[in-house]
């Protein structure tokens, strides 16, 4: 692995967004982790420390927003910038997206120039 790569972590369980998601990283130069569901997913977020996560909000499991209240809860985890990618889209679900403590917030369907540079502006913010 090259050691400049960074890591993002995708927690989709729709399989093809997933995928389709997975290979905008990868075109990108990113190392990719898929989970497709919440819950398995936590241990390998404190595990990995991801650079940045790529959250549903919608899951079989548990919440994409209680798995984002648990980050932001781990002094070691709290700083990933997590990125929320969902079909919800009423300001509400916004508004609740940013309390749990999202770094940004994109409605499905996301296109390539719209996730790459969200990526690449939570990931500067964060180096700041």
């Amino acid at each position: 692995m090259n050691p400049k790569q960074k890591t993002v972590m995708i927690i989709e369980d729709e399989a093809d967004a997933a995928e389709l998601f997975s290979e905008m990283m990868r075109i990108n130069g990113f190392r990719v982790i898929k989970m497709f569901s919440s819950a398995p997913a936590i241990p390998i977020i404190s595990q990995e420390k991801p650079d940045v996560i790529l959250l549903d909000v919608m899951m079989p499991d548990i919440s994409g927003l209680e798995v984002l209240r648990y980050i932001r809860r781990e002094p070691e985890l709290a700083s990933i910038p997590v990125i929320i990618l969902s079909a919800k889209s009423m300001p509400g679900d916004i508004k609740t997206g940013f309390e749990a403590g999202a770094s940004m917030y994109l409605t499905k369907p996301v296109g390539f120039l719209d996730l790459k540079q969200a990526v690449e502006q939570v990931l500067h913010t964060t180096k700041e």
